[in-house]
């Protein structure tokens, strides 16, 4: 079996490429956003439950912002989640599903996208 492999990114057409966010077609558009690294920030420890609920305010913040035509259903949800972070023994598993599910919802949208999965990732270390 005979593998190929792409070192970058290829766009012709109606293409925008800006760093690692990529958008085609006739009204193509790239949202993207560089922001400091969560677990950079706490010095590679996992993050607190206090932290990951910084994490989704945050995300809700930039939810509502957004125009994703779920926005309010996510919001929503993400909060469900904070309050679950809140309880004295959070569910871990109710919080991975609900982490994932935030991933899976957000794919075309950059500042999200990088939020959910930094959230995703957080959550499993509880």
């Amino acid at each position: 079996m005979h593998q190929r492999s792409n070192d970058g990114v290829i766009a012709t057409g109606n293409a925008q490429v800006r760093n690692t966010v990529v958008a085609s077609g006739s009204n193509a558009r790239v949202d993207f956003r560089v922001t400091e690294e969560e677990s950079e920030r706490a010095g590679g420890r996992p993050l607190t439950p206090q932290e990951i609920s910084d994490l989704l305010a945050r995300f809700v913040e930039e939810l509502r912002r957004s125009d994703h035509p779920e926005r309010e259903d996510l919001a929503e949800f993400a909060e469900d989640a904070r309050e679950e972070l809140a309880a004295p023994e959070p569910r871990t598993g109710k919080l991975r599903r609900v982490a994932k599910a935030l991933v899976e919802a957000v794919p075309g949208f950059a500042a999200l996208a990088s939020l959910a999965v930094t959230i995703e990732e957080a959550v499993r270390g509880l």
